[in-house]
């Protein structure tokens, strides 16, 4: 991370490591880190450093705790200076947890849509 910024290489080599298993329809991210790159205020709760939210249909199917052990085991906290809270879901999914999950639906409202920013897409 070093400058205290998102590490955008690493978030692009967990993409490609979660991609290479599920193919990815949206990948997002979110929380602290996301909030201080957007001007967040510093003395403020901040809650989990980085919140990934990863839709894919090929989640269906899988037990949701296997899909989260799997994705959350290809992120490199040491990389990223910090784990993550993981999230998968299948599409269906993510729209019923937008609505449930203040979490999931703070990431989907003011997160990085890293697909759109991925130098493969």
């Amino acid at each position: 991370m070093g400058d205290g910024g998102l590490n955008r290489a690493e978030l692009d080599a967990y993409l490609r490591r979660v991609g290479d298993r599920f193919p990815l329809d949206r990948a997002l991210v979110g929380g602290a880190v996301v909030d201080d790159e957007h001007g967040a205020l510093p003395q403020r709760e901040r809650g989990p450093e980085y919140v990934v939210v990863l839709v894919s249909e090929a989640f269906d199917g899988m037990p949701w705790l296997e899909r989260v052990y799997q994705c959350g085991a290809l992120w490199d906290a040491s990389e990223m200076g910090a784990p993550a809270d993981v999230h998968c879901y299948t599409e269906a999914e993510f729209e019923r947890k937008r609505v449930a999950l203040r979490r999931v639906r703070e990431v989907a409202d003011s997160g990085i849509d890293l697909l759109a920013e991925s130098p493969d897409s």
